[in-house]
């Protein structure tokens, strides 16, 4: 049986596209439009919380964890030698501490050495900062002889600085005896030591604050001190009214800073003391700080709970620190935005 064959179609028209099978071509096309929205919205939306969750995690491990189990335990009666035996004690711990002397022992002498050591500190340091600031030659050389006293461990600068605070045998006394001067017990007496310790503490941190006011001295501009010396500004106007303005946020900065390692303060005491004075800060306390206070209640009378009520003391008193940074940054902003160049008659 003959089959017949469809003819060609004439005029040269072309023959019509086979149908495309079900979810294929342009049907899929806003599926696939919408797959590559969904995928570019969680693109944006959660791969930054994935690349800083890290920080978070480890913050909540090792900051934030810490910092709340202590607070539970300043509300308890809890030893050392029985940290799973606990007596519930409320705000016993912290009324007990305020009510203790040597709790504000502790804390004047850590407000008597951040300020004896933070003052001489940061004025040396702003002066360093000034004089390398100028075209020096071998520069580089003088930026990293000033920051090494920072690189040198907390033990080996205070068993140097105590060798040197010796009362028989100590560099320091035979220098001022040169002078007629007798020896001085700078252990045993509260000044003397605590002048000893704030020089510890000033030669290992002026070079660290002083690489931080010259970083911020070459953020100025160039033109404000051209300017100033147009109007016939001397070098000290030009450091007064051009240079501190500029780098008012960072001297804020320094001085939060410096607080906050005064109200830490505790290598440098301890091994000042030469043996089991320094934990008590010498036979009177002379210069028992916040940080020892606590190491003694905590590791050698063994009342943690205690210990952990002057963390919290500590914490809170840098609290009230940030709070007073803010809002002195918050006055030098509005004040200081633009250095004023200095007018001269």
């Amino acid at each position: 049986m003959a089959t017949s064959t469809p003819a060609a179609p004439t005029g040269g028209q072309p023959h019509p596209a086979p149908a495309r099978p079900p979810g294929k071509g342009a049907g899929s096309e806003p599926s696939r439009q919408a797959r590559r929205t969904l995928l570019h919205r969680l693109d944006l939306g959660t791969v930054p919380y994935a690349f800083i969750a890290p920080f978070f995690l480890i913050f909540a491990a090792f900051g934030l964890y810490p910092l709340l189990y202590t607070f539970w335990i300043s509300l308890h009666r809890v030893e050392l030698s029985s940290m799973d035996t606990r007596e519930w004690r409320g705000l016993a711990n912290f009324t007990e501490l305020f009510e203790d002397d040597r709790f504000w022992n502790a804390l004047t002498n850590t407000f008597t050495l951040g300020v004896i050591s933070t003052v001489p500190q940061l004025l040396m340091a702003l002066g360093l900062a000034h004089l390398l600031n100028y075209r020096l030659r071998g520069s580089t050389f003088f930026r990293v002889a000033v920051l090494t006293p920072y690189a040198t461990s907390i033990g080996a600068a205070a068993l140097v600085f105590t060798m040197l605070f010796e009362r028989d045998f100590g560099m320091i006394n035979w220098g001022l005896g040169l002078f007629g001067v007798d020896n001085v017990d700078w252990e045993s007496q509260k000044w003397p030591a605590q002048l000893a310790i704030s020089l510890i503490v000033i030669w290992r941190w002026t070079g660290y604050n002083a690489l931080l006011y010259l970083a911020a001295m070459q953020a100025i501009p160039r033109d404000l001190y051209e300017a100033a010396a147009i109007d016939g500004a001397s070098r000290w106007q030009q450091f007064r009214t051009v240079t501190i303005p500029g780098i008012s946020a960072t001297i804020i900065f320094t001085i939060v800073l410096s607080t906050i390692g005064a109200t830490q303060l505790f290598g440098e005491p301890l091994i000042f003391g030469q043996g089991p004075n320094g934990i008590s800060g010498g036979a009177d306390n002379q210069y028992q700080t916040l940080g020892l206070l606590l190491y003694e209640e905590g590791w050698k009378n063994y009342q943690m709970g205690r210990a952990s009520a002057i963390a919290w003391a500590m914490f809170l008193i840098l609290l009230l620190v940030f709070v007073l940074q803010r809002v002195l940054a918050r006055v030098t902003s509005r004040t200081s935005r633009t250095p004023r160049t200095p007018r001269t008659s």
